[in-house]
């Protein structure tokens, strides 16, 4: 584990390198935005006010977003090339923290290009050391290394000592990845010197610790232990206790190296007392396995055990997934008692040897007995992993019909759900004309059979054309397109899905059945930008929130029975696959009059 400052101050390096004169604040940005809602200011004054916005904007990605398209528009027009570049990066910058490292990119080198034509070095050197973050965020070292070193190159020649020693900082960083640590140690120790000269305390810190793991690295134990020693003396002023509780299980590793068995688990377990008094439950988890496996080689196999019981136990309180906790428990259970095996097999080995001393005979004998009690324990683990194996995967299966593949991946990995914003969804709604009434006069066996008949087919036209079911309210069905990032045409596969409830429910009506309870559809849809997440902690349901919900639902109840209504966002998207029907406007809560249309049929009759 190295600590770099892309990963612990993206926010703070990122702001200060493009300009020392604004930091983010939201306060600051809710105010800018009531000006920039009156549209006074036109030319360089709205150019800068649209930097600013950008600049101090923290709550709403898209809107940031939004900010650095107009300023790059209104500056491309006047040829304003440095506004150019503050547009590009904040465009960058805001990509990279949504997560779309490809948008990301392409911004940082537009933004590059731009600084060069406005002969703004230090803007130039803040798009490469910039674009050298995200190439080792995502794992690419040649192309890292390559604009960290022109960043560098750059920086040198600027007065800018703070944006200086986060490039080299940086740089170090990939270049230990690399265990290139000569280099690596070069731009620490410069890094570090920098950050003295400047009283920054926590660059300065990481410095301190990062050279250590270099002197580590390079077997220079006594180094490392001074400089990671003055790193944890810092930490502990800023009370930054999960990187000084990571560097002592560092020092212990160190001590491991050493063969002095006694002074690594000394440090282990002050790392274990420091996350244990801040309930850091990863560092608690971790502090644990290393003082089990150090327990463990000195031969204390009961303490070692223990450990690695707290291990367990920790380890999973972090995923704490609910819906595969007996799952989690059997997993448990079943590691500990590998574990218990395991010391109980040494137990075993020292027994025998004591008894080959004695006897080569009995040695023997218990050599034979021991095979077949391996053997034995080899059928149990065998039939053991089968029954977990089958165990997962059907917690797995469980999951996946309630949430969506990238949802469920990210609740089993962090034990919580992030809220998303997806900038383009496409929401369906549909329902039966008459339900209501139809309802008083089923009974409970019928209603269900009735609603099970249209949704277990809605279900299967849903997996048929790569989109999400979200829920059922009644008898309202309601799916999405386009959560899954892969599903780019998501707007026409909606509109295809809806012909096939359509026809589904249409050819419903024609056939023989026990139940006469048929009903006639209406079906609305809409595209647009929604917030997706998990609700609640028990019995979760996925959803999804926003205006584009609203105007769907709006589009479904202003349809007509076996007719598909559609939004004017979605016809921008669908006009040219299928014949459309313009209908008029719709007042809609909040956005005013709203066009609608009715799809009439696939112009070519087959999906886009």
């Amino acid at each position: 584990m190295i600590f770099n400052l892309k990963a612990y101050y993206i926010l703070i390096g990122f702001f200060f390198l493009i300009s020392s004169a604004f930091t983010q604040d939201q306060k600051v940005a809710d105010s800018l935005y009531v000006i920039y809602q009156k549209n006074d200011f036109q030319g360089e004054d709205r150019m800068q006010l649209l930097l600013k916005l950008g600049l101090n904007e923290m709550n709403d990605l898209n809107a940031g977003l939004k900010y650095s398209e107009e300023l790059i528009t209104l500056a491309t027009l006047s040829n304003n090339y440095f506004y150019v570049f503050e547009g590009y990066v904040i465009k960058g910058n805001t990509y990279r923290q949504l997560g779309d490292i490809d948008k990301a990119l392409e911004a940082l080198f537009k933004a590059s290009e731009a600084s060069i034509k406005a002969e703004n070095l230090e803007g130039e050197a803040i798009s490469y050391i910039s674009i050298a973050d995200v190439y080792s965020e995502i794992g690419n070292p040649s192309n890292a290394e390559l604009y960290y070193e022109k960043g560098i190159d750059i920086s040198r020649k600027l007065d800018e000592p703070i944006t200086l020693a986060s490039a080299l900082f940086n740089a170090g960083d990939e270049y230990f990845n690399n265990k290139k640590f000569d280099k690596a140690l070069n731009y620490f120790a410069e890094a570090k010197s920098i950050f003295e000269a400047e009283d920054y305390r926590i660059g300065l810190a990481y410095a301190l610790g990062n050279i250590g793991m270099v002197h580590a690295e390079q077997g220079n134990h006594t180094l490392a232990e001074n400089e990671i020693n003055q790193a944890i003396k810092i930490l502990e002023e800023l009370k930054d206790y999960y990187a000084i509780a990571e560097y002592l299980t560092y020092m212990s590793d160190i001590y491991i190296e050493q063969n002095d068995w006694e002074t690594a688990i000394s440090y282990a377990e002050q790392s274990l007392e420091l996350a244990e008094n801040n309930g850091l439950k990863k560092q608690i988890s971790e502090s644990n396995l290393k003082l089990s496996e150090l327990h463990e080689h000195k031969g204390n196999f009961e303490l070692s055990n223990q450990y690695f019981k707290e291990h367990i136990i920790y380890r999973d309180s972090i995923i704490n997934l609910e819906n595969i906790e007996k799952a989690a428990d059997l997993r448990t259970d079943y590691e500990v008692s590998q574990k218990q095996i395991e010391v109980d097999l040494y137990k075993e080995k020292e027994r025998n040897q004591r008894i080959i001393a004695i006897s080569t005979a009995i040695a023997l004998i218990l050599i034979g007995l021991l095979a077949v009690g391996l053997y034995r324990r080899n059928k149990y683990v065998n039939r053991t992993n089968k029954i977990i194996a089958t165990e997962k995967e059907r917690s797995e299966n469980l999951l996946l019909n309630i949430l969506p593949e990238e949802t469920a991946q990210e609740l089993k990995e962090h034990g919580k759900v992030k809220a998303k914003k997806f900038e383009s969804i496409t929401v369906l709604f549909t329902d039966f004309k008459g339900f209501t009434e139809y309802a008083e006069k089923l009974t409970p066996e019928e209603l269900v059979e009735s609603v099970d008949f249209y949704f277990s087919k809605f279900d299967a036209i849903m997996e048929k054309h790569g989109l999400e079911k979200i829920k059922t309210v009644g008898d309202a069905y309601m799916c999405a397109g386009g959560l899954n990032n892969t599903v780019k045409n998501h707007a026409e596969k909606m509109v295809m899905a809806a012909f096939d409830i359509a026809e589904f429910v249409k050819s419903a009506k024609t056939r023989k059945s026990n139940s006469n309870t048929r009903f006639d559809i209406r079906i609305g849809i809409n595209t647009g930008p929604v917030v997706a997440g998990v609700v609640g902690t028990k019995k979760f349901a996925y959803d999804i929130w926003g205006d584009s919900v609203n105007i769907a639902s709006r589009m479904e109840s202003c349809s007509e029975p076996g007719k598909i209504n559609i939004s004017e966002n979605t016809y921008t998207l669908v006009k040219n696959t299928f014949n459309c029907e313009y209908r008029g406007e719709i007042e809609v809560k909040n956005r005013g009059q709203l066009k609608m249309y009715f799809v009439n049929n696939p112009k070519d009759n087959k999906e886009a």
